[in-house]
């Protein structure tokens, strides 16, 4: 059955969807559209009222077919797909390239009864090539691309994080097993990578779908302009319907500026392209609660809500294969990382790809109950995302960027920090660590004090003996955050413990009153931690006044003079 021609007119050449490039640039926001406060985009709330502004109004002529939900500080718009859209976009996919017309009619029908989704699909090594001869497992490779066309055609958009550089190029090398040199390694990745890629491309060649390569490192993504110019990269790819196959860039990551595994990486994918579902796809159906080949009575879990309370009931020491960095502990905190953005993380097999379409299915379901049991066809382990997900530029400033340094701070300077909210100021600094610059990212941590030592004198000849060799107490540090400094380590060293008013007299000039300013900071000590060990009884009375002061209401004549 022949699809029918699409009518243009003059609103449809304007509207941004049918035109994904071209507006591209329009959608860097002015300095009337900054919403530094704005949260991030969830998956199915309604976006905030409001009137828009003039410069935003050529992007909202059309409100069926894109609508805005985020202007952040330093570039484009966040965006959620609305239907309209999607038949936008299938019908210009439709014109740039050839497509059956079963698949036109499927995606046609989806995107008009269905909701799109953003999926990302992290594939490890042991399931691109055998861990002992390296050969590609064609099989597993060709099913995971008809899966992804398949999630293509009803309406999701996809991206593949692929691993498995370094065992096609120990194939194509003929090396039995992987090295232990870095560099040695890293030419090994070079060689795998093209060919990866020269696989990747005729497999979805033959179904006509375009790939498109990705490689990134954490220093990519420690500047917040490459950071928002990657994320406006994904979204060209995906408005084209174009699959980004998204791996590190082996031959140039070194020490910290390693994601470590691209576990990690796909989580920090999701959360760039504001991802509905990402999958870690590994060698087990689920998560158990031992590892099922030695132990026969290992459980199933199905659905986790709690990551810290999952670690404590299950052993995640399996490592991964030889030629791969990961395993269980890896992906556990991927799923971390992806929940704090608001991203359903699945892990499930990757040996059975058609396996996703059913998972999507089943926990796209809106009526579905939290509790709800998970069919065999659907088995998989499920962590839920968090109904209340990271502002974007936070979330960036926590996983995106790399700590160049840490600030100790003292028990005041906590309190404030992750209590009261407040910023970080130079008097409740301590020392530094590491030579850092201004604007990096850097740890915020506070050293407890010393238990003291006894007095030589007060011990026995064997306590003596024991003290002098458990050597000098350590103390373990909390962690109360991470921020971007207003000032660079040598700075901080000089104007430790003093006041914002003698900034100017140490320095010879004032950029900031603050260390770190609250927008920039982003707090991860627990609550509980917080009130058992820093906030004091003035502060809870303090806290308590707060609580219970009324709200001012401004007197009518007040406001008229």
């Amino acid at each position: 059955m022949n699809t029918p021609e699409p009518r243009t007119t003059p609103e449809s050449r304007a509207s941004p969807a049918l035109n994904p490039v071209s507006h591209l640039s329009q959608e860097v926001g002015t300095s009337s559209q900054l919403d530094l406060g704005a949260p991030r985009p969830g998956h199915g709330r309604t976006p905030s009222a409001g009137t828009p502004s003039s410069s935003t109004a050529a992007l909202r002529r059309n409100h069926s077919s894109v609508l805005i939900t985020n202007v952040d500080k330093h570039g484009g718009p966040r965006r959620r797909r609305s239907k309209a859209s999607l038949r936008s976009k299938s019908r210009s996919q439709s014109q740039s390239r050839p497509v059956s017309p079963a698949e036109s009619v499927s995606s046609e029908l989806s995107s008009v009864g269905g909701k799109s989704l953003t999926i990302v699909l992290k594939l490890g090594t042991s399931s691109i090539c055998d861990p002992v001869t390296h050969m590609p497992m064609l099989a597993n490779l060709s099913m995971m691309v008809e899966t992804i066309c398949r999630l293509k055609a009803i309406g999701h958009r996809v991206v593949l994080v692929s691993s498995g550089a370094v065992g096609i190029g120990l194939r194509r090398l003929d090396m039995p097993e992987k090295p232990k040199e870095l560099a040695v390694i890293q030419a090994i990745a070079a060689v795998g990578q093209g060919r990866l890629m020269a696989l990747y491309d005729d497999l979805f060649g033959q179904l006509g779908q375009p790939v498109a390569q990705i490689l990134l490192t954490r220093n990519d993504l420690s500047q917040r302009t490459q950071y928002l110019n990657a994320c406006n990269t994904f979204e060209a790819l995906l408005e084209m319907g174009v699959v980004p196959i998204v791996n590190e860039n082996d031959t140039v990551s070194l020490g910290e500026i390693r994601f470590g595994d691209n576990d990690t990486l796909s989580a920090i994918t999701a959360g760039m392209v504001h991802a509905d579902f990402l999958f870690l796809l590994t060698d087990v159906d689920c998560l158990y609660t031992d590892n099922p080949r030695t132990n026969p009575n290992a459980k199933q879990v199905t659905n986790v809500t709690d990551i810290k309370a999952l670690r404590d009931a299950v052993d995640v020491s399996t490592a991964g294969s030889a030629v791969g960095t990961g395993g269980m502990a890896t992906k556990l905190i991927a799923a971390e990382l992806a929940t704090a953005a608001g991203v359903t993380t699945i892990i499930t097999r990757g040996s059975t790809p058609a396996k996703v379409v059913d998972i999507v299915d089943h926990f796209s379901n809106p009526e579905l109950p939290p509790d709800a049991p998970v069919p065999q066809a659907a088995l998989c382990t499920r962590f839920v995302a968090k109904s209340r997900p990271m502002i974007d530029r936070k979330w960036w400033i926590l996983h995106g960027m790399y700590c160049a340094g840490t600030v100790y701070v003292d028990a005041g300077a906590v309190v404030a920090l992750a209590k009261f909210k407040k910023s970080l100021f130079a008097a409740g600094i301590k020392r530094v660590e590491g030579a850092f610059s201004a604007n990096q990212a850097v740890r915020v941590v506070y050293e407890p004090e010393r238990e003291p030592c006894p007095h030589p004198d007060s011990l026995s000849a064997d306590e003596a003996r024991v003290m002098n060799a458990m050597g000098p107490s350590k103390t373990e540090l909390i962690e109360i955050g991470h921020g971007l400094v207003n000032y660079s380590s040598t700075e901080i060293n000089r104007i430790r413990g003093c006041h914002s008013s003698e900034f100017e007299a140490i320095l010879g000039y004032c950029d900031s009153d603050n260390v770190i300013n609250r927008g920039n900071m982003v707090t991860t000590i627990s609550e509980q931690v917080l009130d058992d060990v820093f906030v004091t009884r003035p502060h809870k009375s303090k806290i308590r006044a707060e609580q219970r002061a009324p709200v001012p209401v401004q007197s009518p004549n007040l406001s008229a003079i």
